[in-house]
């Protein structure tokens, strides 16, 4: 798991400043978990998505992004709640899922957005 600066984000995500339409600037999907470090439940997603990241290592990408620190990044997504999940494909749209969820829901996630197996 890599935190991502907003420097970071638009050279392996998005870089939002080259154009408005969405496109993916990573090679391998990904996860990108908002969260701040005062965050109950993002605390509760942590050891889940760092067992992910071991699972699934060199298939897809989880990076973090401190909404505290990484405020222009929260506002890009309209980050209201944390945790907020985002869930990127290599090709197609992200799809946003807020809250904890449980390892299955991220797991199910993983093989029918991200299309990792």
């Amino acid at each position: 798991m890599e935190d991502l600066t907003q420097q970071s984000f638009k050279e392996k995500v998005f870089n939002f400043e080259a154009g408005k339409e969405w496109k993916f600037s990573g090679t391998r999907p990904c996860i990108v978990d908002f969260y701040a470090d005062w965050c109950g439940p993002c605390k509760m997603v942590a050891p889940t998505l760092a067992e992910l990241a071991e699972k699934y290592a060199g298939k897809m990408d989880i990076y973090k992004i401190d909404t505290e620190k990484e405020p222009e990044l929260s506002a890009l997504f309209g980050v209201q709640s944390i945790p907020t999940i985002l869930f990127i494909p290599l090709n197609g749209k992200p799809q946003l899922a807020l809250g904890a969820l449980p390892k299955e829901s991220f797991e199910k996630a993983i093989a029918e957005v991200l299309e990792v197996k």
